[in-house]
């Protein structure tokens, strides 16, 4: 078992503001126009680095307020294993975008979700 990288996504009214923070720092923002994501107005920023990046994400109403860790493996179903040994409860698997996603809550309502990439 490995964690590859760290995903911090984090949805609310002070998206935009923190991604020129995070330009102004130095980080490189990923260009979204190939998901259909236009850059203006503000629909959302994506800073990557290596297997790690920071998701940023306006708040709306199909898109509410929160912050979520995402653990990026080597091996989400050996990490469910490893978690339910230790006590706790992940929901899922669930396949999408081409990853094999575990879903739990940590103390204090923080969202946490694990995930590996799928075979080819």
């Amino acid at each position: 078992m490995k964690v590859l990288g760290i995903r911090w996504c984090t949805v609310s009214g002070e998206a935009a503001a923190q991604a020129t923070f995070f330009d102004a720092l130095g980080l490189s923002r990923k260009d979204l126009s190939a998901f259909g994501i236009a850059a203006e107005p503000f629909a959302g920023a994506v800073f990557p680095a290596g297997e790690s990046w920071i998701e940023l994400w306006p708040a709306g109403p199909q898109m509410p307020e929160g912050t979520m860790l995402q653990v990026v493996v080597d091996d989400a179903d050996a990490f469910a294993a490893h978690a339910r040994a230790n006590g706790l409860s992940p929901e899922g698997p669930m396949d999408a975008h081409g990853e094999r996603i575990y879903m739990l809550k940590a103390p204090g309502g923080l969202q946490v979700s694990f995930q590996s990439r799928l075979p080819a």
